[in-house]
Order: structure tokens, then sequence, then C-alpha cells
């Protein structure tokens, strides 16, 4: 068999086992924990690990020689990622802090899965397998990488909404986060933890600060979130010209690259 075939049949054969894994069993093995444990987060965690194990099967067949962790992305530096996705959120802090008051009463489960559980997790099935394997070790380029992740990310947040116009907006909304979140873990040598520490702190805020009842967001959550987002990539681009690093993302690797990264 074609290496390029066989690379992409076991990627999607892999994808598929996850995703039908992740819809028929994730409930039942939270809810199992959960009765065991008594607690809601460490049923998350213990759902998502288990429902992992087909994403890491596949990548090890793939590429056997490899670690997890090196093909997850998350053998790079943990302090850089902070740093930039701590430094690069300020302006959602400081503006949640004049425009938004905390909440009351704040359920620290809840809090967990939303911001660490949630981050580590997606970043590591949507960013890492889904769109960073296909980017790193293929000749596809940025967009056409990640155009079904992002979609797909995209389209597990939709049920946060309650109208057309909503929809529309979340769709719009988290379709374009996954790309920014693509191109931070791209342009940071691959470094996952930068993405899952921006889309841990930009949840935290948004739940603390209880901005909007979804990722749709309202005027003033949006407008600091963009500012955040544009301070990220001052940070990275800023980053690259001092140390004089070539991009990931050119105009020549949007679509098919020469060579996989």
């Amino acid at each position: 068999m074609n290496k390029t075939i066989r690379f992409f049949f076991l990627f999607i054969a892999g994808f598929s086992a996850y995703y039908f894994f992740d819809l028929f069993y994730f409930s039942s093995i939270q809810n199992f924990v959960k009765g065991i444990s008594g607690s809601k987060a460490v049923a998350h965690v213990a759902a998502y690990s288990v429902t992992l194990i087909p994403l890491i099967i596949t990548l090890k067949i793939l590429f056997s020689q490899k670690t997890i962790v090196d093909l997850f992305s998350i053998n790079q530096s943990i302090a850089k990622g902070f740093l930039i996705a701590f430094t690069g959120t300020v302006p959602m802090l400081i503006g949640y802090i004049i425009y938004f008051k905390l909440t009351k009463r704040i359920d620290f489960q809840s809090l967990f899965i939303n911001t660490i559980s949630s981050a580590f997790f997606e970043e590591i099935i949507f960013r890492a397998f889904l769109i960073g394997t296909l980017y790193r070790f293929t000749r596809l380029g940025f967009i056409s990488s990640i155009l079904f992740g992002s979609l797909l990310f995209a389209y597990i947040h939709l049920y946060q909404s309650s109208n057309p116009t909503e929809l529309v907006e979340i769709l719009m909304i988290t379709f374009l986060g996954s790309a920014f979140f693509s191109w931070t873990y791209f342009e940071t040598d691959f470094n996952l933890w930068t993405a899952i520490f921006l889309h841990f702190f930009m949840n935290l805020y948004w739940e603390i600060f209880n901005v909007s009842e979804n990722v749709s967001g309202n005027i003033h959550g949006n407008i600091f979130k963009f500012l955040s987002v544009a301070v990220v990539i001052a940070i990275i681009v800023y980053t690259k010209r001092k140390n004089k690093a070539p991009y990931q993302i050119t105009g020549k690797s949007l679509f098919i690259k020469t060579k996989p990264a």
C-alpha cells in the first residue's frame, strides 16, 4: 500500500474510532468514575483519558519510533507556553475586571472542567492530533490541515446556541479560535503548551467574570478577547524577529507544502 494512502487510512480510521468511542462511552465512563470517586472533575479527566486511547494507538502505529509526548507536542517548554499565554491575555483580565463582576458562587469542579481539563484535552485532540499531525507529518498546508479539525471543533460548541444568530456567531468564533490556537501552536515551535494555556486563561477569565452564557459573548467581552489575540500575535511575531526565526505559516505553506514540517 502506498505510504500516503496508508497514513491517511490509519489516521482517519483512528480518529473515527476515537470519535465513536467518545460518542458512545464518554458519558458512561464519566458516570461510572463519578459514582466511585464522587467527583465530577475526576470523572471528566478519567473519561477523556480513556477515550484518548484510540488516538494514542493510532499515533504509535504511524510513528512507532516517536514518543507520545513528542507526538502530542507536550515535550516543549511549559514555562514558555505559560508566559506567552499569561502575558497575552492580560487585556482580557484587565478589561473584565473593569467591566464585569466576579461570579458570586464558583463551582470549583465545574471551573476545573471548563478550564484546565477542557483546555488540555481539547488541545491534545484537536490541535495536536487532528490538526497538528496533518501539518507536521504530511505536505498539507495550514488551511488544508486546520479546515476539518476547526469545523469539528466549532461543531461541538454549537449546543450553546439558542437561536440561528447565536449559532452562526458561535460557529465563526470557535472556528477562528481553533485557527488562532493552531497558529500559535505551530509558530511557537510546535509547543502545544502555548495553545493549552491560552485556552485555559481565556476560558478562566470568561468563567470567573461571568462574561456570557456562551462563547458568542458580548461587545466588551469580545473586544478584550480580540485585544488579547492581537497581543499574543504581536509577542510571537516580535520573538521571531528578535531571534531571526522563520515562520511556519507563509503564503507558500497555506495549502500545500514542499515537504512535511
